[in-house]
């Protein structure tokens, strides 16, 4: 069910079972960068059976997907009060492979929920270097559904630093399974299950 997921990219965290600064004006509008995101997200093929060419156009795709997000900023947002307590190197490790779970495990989960939904976009706010893109879907067994995305600018274009879906936060959600494992193990055991994850995927 996809209540089950909060928000669209909380899949990562279903399956891990666990768990910016503005300067120049944007070429295109944050909606624009969301209808874009969410085109090569609907073009990710799933199933079993795929072929070497569809499996190559999945990866590429999934990559594309990630270049619509600010992963450094939702990673030290999702870590909150640990960020500063681990290494550049830790920090430069984890973005990396946050980056890397959700190319290989939201973006396809994502796809398959996209695949046949129509897109309905309110009017975008945009104030300065931030913006909020609201949209809903209507969903054929959850009935309509709000996804609204958090966007700053960053450099000359706009990336995505949150996701909302029926008010829940993406990076609120992975910022408390995330502390859940940080208190009752370490920050180490957070990685190792990420990383078991990321090899699962990756098979």
């Amino acid at each position: 069910m996809i209540r089950h997921y909060k928000t669209i990219f909380l899949v990562v965290l279903l399956a891990l079972t666990f768990i910016a600064g503005p300067s120049f004006a944007s070429e295109r509008s944050p909606q624009q960068c969301v209808e874009e995101l969410l085109a090569t997200i609907q073009k990710i093929k799933s199933g079993d059976k795929l072929s070497a060419e569809q499996k190559k156009a999945n990866s590429a795709r999934s990559q594309q997907a990630l270049n619509y997000f600010n992963i450094a900023e939702i990673s030290q947002k999702a870590l909150g009060k640990y960020w500063s307590k681990i290494t550049d190197e830790e920090k430069a490790r984890f973005s990396k492979l946050l980056g890397e779970l959700f190319v290989y495990v939201a973006f396809p989960n994502s796809g398959k929920f996209f695949v046949d939904l129509n897109l309905i976009f309110a009017e975008s706010e945009i104030e300065k270097a931030k913006a909020f893109v609201p949209m809903t879907v209507v969903h054929k067994n959850e009935g309509e559904i709000e996804i609204d995305f958090s966007l700053k600018l960053n450099s000359d274009d706009w990336k995505i630093v949150d996701v909302h879906m029926d008010g829940v936060s993406m990076r609120n959600n992975l910022r408390s399974q995330f502390y859940k494992i940080i208190k009752k193990e370490n920050f180490g055991e957070l990685v190792r299950r990420m990383e078991k994850k990321l090899k699962e995927a990756k098979a």
